[in-house]
């Protein structure tokens, strides 16, 4: 099966890319680069991918359509995987139009492609679409009430992917994906955050004094859940489909923190306020996409966090 995933430079798209190669799929990857965190940790993901030669790179701004469709014109394409986006909570309140730029006119162009093209498409979605509700865990019908210009960015994917799933009778997955974590992370994540403060020996900004709960995912947790989905995508026949991406379970930020501290030693925190954009829990039922697979033994927090930190410890020089 040939592939094209975008975002391919991230953490998400990055790790989805090194678990296709390693099942023998062709990918076709495609990135901006741009410069929301550092580029060394970007290229060094880039650069492993391309040690395979079923991977293929294209620097590539899906803001530009034209470029868009040249670009991939010659390929067969059987399945798109769309990870591109910009993420953030709190950088969306500074730069509200790089959201509507980057997830939104972006994804209204790919869905263009992908409709014209023919091909399938699954895309990532996001548990803030849920917004600060009250009840728990959260699934795949419930109300979607987002608090910020991330989220609400987010929405509207979901909104146009079902419209275009309607009108143009494409196969559709939407991927609700719940506070992903592991090795080749992003350095603007909880965990990363901390460890990168940790290693330049500043404090660490704590808001709320880490009175938020998340349904943290870990990595080859997630590769576990998606892969039934994207091996037989030929099943989601003209609809859309949408999935929670998750453990199911809900965890207080302060027992990862303690867990940093317990392993770094480190105890320099910065204690700041509530911030209006962020979630208080998240915790997501994943009923729906455990059907899809044999049982899911998920990987304890404890060790999770754990092979983060040794993994960034091997790999400091990235941020």
């Amino acid at each position: 099966m040939k592939v094209l995933i975008t975002g391919v430079a991230g953490f998400i798209g990055y790790s989805i890319s090194d678990f296709l190669l390693k099942k023998k799929f062709n990918i076709i990857g495609l990135d901006s680069l741009n410069n929301y965190y550092n580029l060394k940790l970007k290229k060094k993901r880039l650069s492993n991918l391309k040690k395979n030669n079923n991977f293929h790179f294209l620097k590539l701004n899906l803001n530009n359509r034209k470029n868009l469709f040249k670009k991939l014109k010659k390929y067969k394409i059987d399945l798109v995987i769309h990870l591109a986006a910009q993420p953030g909570v709190r950088y969306s309140l500074k730069f509200p139009k790089t959201y509507v730029d980057n997830n939104i006119s972006a994804f209204a162009n790919l869905l263009d492609f992908v409709r014209l093209k023919k091909t399938k498409l699954i895309y990532a979605s996001s548990s803030s679409v849920y917004g600060d509700t009250k009840k728990f865990p959260v699934s795949e019908n419930d109300l979607l009430m987002p608090n910020n210009i991330y989220a609400l960015t987010k929405k509207n994917n979901e909104e146009m992917a079902k419209l275009y799933s309607k009108f143009y009778s494409i196969n559709i997955v939407g991927l609700r994906f719940f506070t992903v974590y592991g090795e080749w992370g992003r350095p603007d994540m909880f965990i990363l955050k901390f460890l990168n403060f940790f290693k330049n020996n500043k404090k660490f900004p704590l808001f709320n004094n880490g009175n938020h709960y998340r349904d943290f995912t870990y990595v080859d947790d997630l590769m576990k859940m998606i892969f039934p989905i994207i091996k037989n995508i030929k099943k989601y026949n003209k609809g859309h489909y949408i999935f929670n991406v998750c453990t199911g379970k809900s965890l207080n930020i302060k027992k990862i923190l303690n867990l940093l501290i317990n392993l770094t030693k480190y105890k320099k925190i910065n204690h700041l306020g509530y911030q209006k954009t962020e979630v208080k829990k998240t915790h997501g039922s994943n009923k729906k996409i455990l059907k899809l697979s044999k049982k899911i033994k998920f990987t304890d927090y404890n060790v999770g966090v754990y092979n983060t930190y040794k993994w960034f410890l091997k790999n400091k020089k990235l941020f």
